[in-house]
């Protein structure tokens, strides 16, 4: 992989909200606040402590007129996200600063936040496995992949997808020997206990479990899908 001069100094940063999935932030945290002649912004609609939707509290450190043009723009997922669907303030920074970005990097369903904003457009793209089926109600290329590059728009899937995506991130940024040496310091060699981890390989009840644990979820971001649609005038 190409990457950047290591000469420039690099702006990372993630857009953190309420009731989002702390580890589409902290799993990439881990690997991109590590990239060499960078620095990583937390940024946020305040600064006040917010908590994750297993009631993790993390804070902001910067609010969206604070944060500085970034190189790679971070858009993690979880329940939250469908506060921020019609949240034309959150939809314009991410617009914004996409514009100037080097990167775009989407964690699970930050995908469809990212959609929300008209980002995605003809783009290939990924998201978590539940939502997979309302990426084109954005106008996206679905991929099924757990990490999807095209051009400037790197998407994970699921969760600790976002690690995958954030490696690749590293090594898009200061190649791959780079990303190596974070892999290694982090010990990032995952060996599950069990193999349920995707909708292929996990058993059939629990695929059934999991589906009705998230069904009212996945029925209220369908609806927002189909009214995004409409309002980007996306034929679906």
């Amino acid at each position: 992989m190409t990457d950047i001069s290591s000469a420039r100094h690099l702006h990372i940063g993630a857009f953190i909200f309420p009731r989002m999935d702390q580890i589409d932030f902290t799993g990439p945290f881990e690997v991109l606040s590590q990239v060499p002649n960078s620095t990583f912004h937390v940024i946020g609609k305040s600064k006040e402590p917010i908590r994750d939707i297993n009631g993790l509290i993390l804070t902001p450190e910067e609010i969206l007129s604070e944060a500085p043009q970034l190189d790679v723009l971070v858009v993690p997922g979880g329940y939250g996200q469908q506060d921020l669907m019609d949240d034309e303030v959150v939809l314009s920074f991410l617009r914004k600063q996409a514009a100037g970005a080097e990167y775009v990097f989407s964690v699970c369903t930050g995908a469809l936040v990212c959609g929300a904003a008209g980002l995605l457009r003809n783009v290939r793209s990924t998201t978590h496995w539940a939502s997979f089926d309302l990426l084109p109600y954005f106008g996206a290329i679905p991929v099924d992949s757990r990490v999807v590059v095209d051009g400037r728009h790197v998407s994970a899937a699921g969760v600790t997808a976002g690690i995958d995506g954030a490696l690749t991130v590293a090594a898009l940024l200061r190649g791959d020997f780079a990303a190596q040496q974070i892999q290694l310091m982090i010990e990032y060699a995952p060996d599950p206990a069990f193999h349920s981890g995707t909708p292929k390989t996990a058993p059939t009840e629990v695929l059934k479990a999991a589906r009705e644990q998230g069904r009212e979820i996945l029925a209220a971001r369908l609806e927002t899908a189909i009214r995004v649609a409409r309002r980007l005038e996306i034929a679906i």
